[in-house]
């Protein structure tokens, strides 16, 4: 092995090596849990004193199973199904032909060893075709169960929870975190995820099953940005 060798392979193996490391076939990275919600809500007269009730959770005459209060759990359907698809061509081609010459100086033609030197020509031609196409399609079905973490001023809910599955050949993930209003609640509790605010979705896998599926560490690196070629 030549010096050059040695030396990118000194390089390369440290860099597989840290790729390998920092994200391990099948792993799955849960968003970390939702800080609290600062709601921007317009400032509010004082209460009028003397009077009956006061506002407040817990002055309910009447009440049902549906969500409102922090530690409630609500059921969110996972109805998520995207598609993406775009495509792009690009054709350039360019032809350029210069020819210059002088045929006689004072009178006389001007050639050395039968050769005219006074006369140049030049000529080149670009081309260039490039295409790309790149399509995707992704689908998730199923239900979660969260439960209330913070209730705003406007009474939105912010709700968060994980659903973890132990098969056979591996584990499974399915987390969901986001905002709920109470008027897409369904009479079953539930509520569809394509009502949730700024939802934060995440599914995936780790075992035998998922490892199958990522690609390996030295494949990582040649695929990477750190790779020259």
């Amino acid at each position: 092995m030549n010096p050059r060798s040695r030396i990118a392979t000194a390089l390369a193996l440290p860099a597989a090596l840290l790729l390998g490391g920092c994200v391990a076939a099948g792993d799955v990275r849960p968003y970390p849990p939702m800080a609290p919600v600062v709601a921007v809500m317009p400032v509010q007269g004082a209460p009028t004193p003397g009077a009956i009730y006061a506002g407040g959770q817990g002055m309910s005459l009447y009440g049902d199973r549906i969500a409102r209060d922090v530690g409630d759990l609500l059921t969110i359907t996972l109805v998520e199904s995207t598609t993406a698809q775009t495509s792009a061509t690009t054709q350039v081609s360019k032809e350029s032909e210069l020819s210059t010459g002088v045929t006689s100086l004072l009178g006389g033609p001007v050639t050395y060893k039968g050769r005219d030197i006074l006369s140049a020509s030049a000529s080149g031609e670009r081309d260039f075709d490039g295409q790309g196409k790149s399509s995707q399609s992704n689908r998730l079905q199923g239900s979660v169960t969260v439960s209330v973490v913070q209730r705003l001023p406007n009474g939105n809910l912010v709700v968060q929870g994980e659903k973890n599955l132990r098969l056979n050949q591996g584990d499974e993930l399915v987390q969901i975190q986001g905002i709920v209003r109470p008027q897409d609640i369904g009479r079953d509790n539930t509520v569809p995820s394509s009502r949730v605010g700024d939802a934060r979705i995440v599914y995936g896998g780790r075992g035998a099953i998922a490892q199958a599926n990522a690609m390996g560490w030295l494949g990582r690196f040649f695929n990477s940005r750190l790779y020259p070629y």
